[in-house]
């Protein structure tokens, strides 16, 4: 349904009804999120990877599943270099993303 809607609605699936589910869905677990990790780690999350990511995507779907891996290694490597460094989590997340988002600056751009 995000994808392709005019497909969704032709096999008779409910897109409003859908759409207004997902949106609902999205938005209890972005403010349930903010009040547990705080407003600067899931507004990161949110924007760095998927920027990084549309760089060398070609459809959507690479876009969002470019976008969860790279935000599962900035998660991953956040947390290491909070453990070795003893810096706080979240910021140290924070940095390992936006790492990654210049790093895609440096790769080359996949032709589209």
């Amino acid at each position: 349904m995000t994808v392709h809607e005019e497909l969704a609605r032709v096999e008779g699936l409910p897109v409003a009804a859908l759409r207004m589910a997902l949106m609902l869905l999205i938005a209890v677990v972005i403010a349930v999120a903010m009040k547990i990790v705080g407003v600067l780690l899931i507004t990161s999350l949110l924007i760095i990877p998927a920027a990084a990511a549309q760089r060398h995507a070609r459809s959507p779907e690479q876009m969002a599943l470019g976008a969860s891996v790279l935000g599962v290694i900035a998660v991953c490597v956040g947390l290491s270099l909070s453990w070795f460094k003893d810096t706080p989590a979240g910021p140290s997340i924070v940095v390992s993303a936006a790492a990654l988002f210049l790093l895609s600056f440096v790769l080359p751009r996949r032709a589209v």
